[in-house]
C-alpha cells in the first residue's frame, strides 16, 4: 500500500484524494513501523523549509532507510525541496541530504521582468529525459505554486524543468526516488497520469 508521511505539515487531504481518483487506496499515517513496513512513501509538503523540516525530523532516518531500500518515493512541492542539504529560505537548518544541492529563491529581478513571486500557477513542462513517472508525459500543463527552486548539484537527475524566467526543476528522478515541484494531483487528468505512473512502480 502506499503510504502518506503524516508529520504535521502539507496538504494530506489533496494528495489523498488525488490517489483516490485513480481507485488507489492510501494510509495516512506518522507511525513509525506503519512507514517502515510502506510499500511506497509519499511526502507532500507546504509552507516554510525550516518548519517543515522541524516536523519532519524524527522521520528522517525512516525515510533514508526506505530509500536506501530501494522502495519507491514520491515527494510534492515542499516534499521534493526537503531532499536537498539546504535552502536559502531557512538558513542553517540542514534538509534530508538525500541529494547534494540548494534551495534558492527566485532572485528579485524577476519581478522587474514581469514574473510574479511566488509562482502560482499552470506551466508547460520541458521534457529533459526518460523518468518511470512521466511515461506518457510530453511537455504538457502542471500546477505550481512555489517561491524557491532546488539547484541540484548532480544536474543529471533533473528529468524536467520549468521556464521561469531561470530554468526551474520540476521533476527529480534517480534510480526509485522521484519528486516534483508541481502539485500532481491539482494538475488535472495529466497529473493524475504521473500518480498511476507511480503506482506502476510498487512491486
Amino acid at each position: 500500500m502506499i503510504t502518506i508521511i503524516d508529520y504535521g505539515s502539507g496538504n494530506l487531504k489533496s494528495i489523498k484524494n488525488g490517489f483516490t481518483k485513480i481507485g488507489v487506496e492510501t494510509r495516512v499515517t506518522n507511525d513509525l513501523n506503519d512507514l517502515r513496513k510502506a510499500e511506497a512513501l509519499v511526502l507532500p509538503g507546504v509552507g516554510a523549509f525550516g518548519h517543515t523540516m522541524n516536523n519532519l525530523r524524527k522521520y528522517g532516518n525512516t525515510i533514508h532507510e526506505h530509500v536506501n531500500s530501494g522502495k519507491p518515493f514520491l515527494g510534492i512541492c515542499m516534499g521534493l525541496q526537503v531532499l536537498f542539504s539546504r535552502s536559502q529560505e531557512s538558513e542553517g537548518v540542514e534538509g534530508l541530504n538525500i541529494f547534494k544541492g540548494e534551495v534558492k529563491k527566485f532572485p528579485d529581478s524577476l519581478i522587474d521582468e514581469g514574473f510574479k513571486i511566488p509562482h502560482m500557477g499552470w506551466n508547460n513542462l520541458q521534457i529533459k529525459r526518460l523518468c518511470p513517472i512521466l511515461k506518457d508525459i510530453k511537455d504538457d500543463y502542471m500546477y505550481f505554486v512555489h517561491s524557491y527552486y532546488v539547484s541540484p548539484s548532480d544536474e543529471n537527475i533533473i528529468a524536467a524543468t520549468v521556464d521561469y524566467g531561470v530554468e526551474v526543476p520540476a521533476v527529480i528522478c534517480k534510480d526509485r526516488v522521484f519528486a516534483t515541484q508541481f502539485h500532481p494531483e491539482k494538475s488535472g487528468q495529466i497529473g493524475l497520469k504521473i500518480l498511476e505512473n507511480f503506482v506502476e512502480l510498487i512491486e
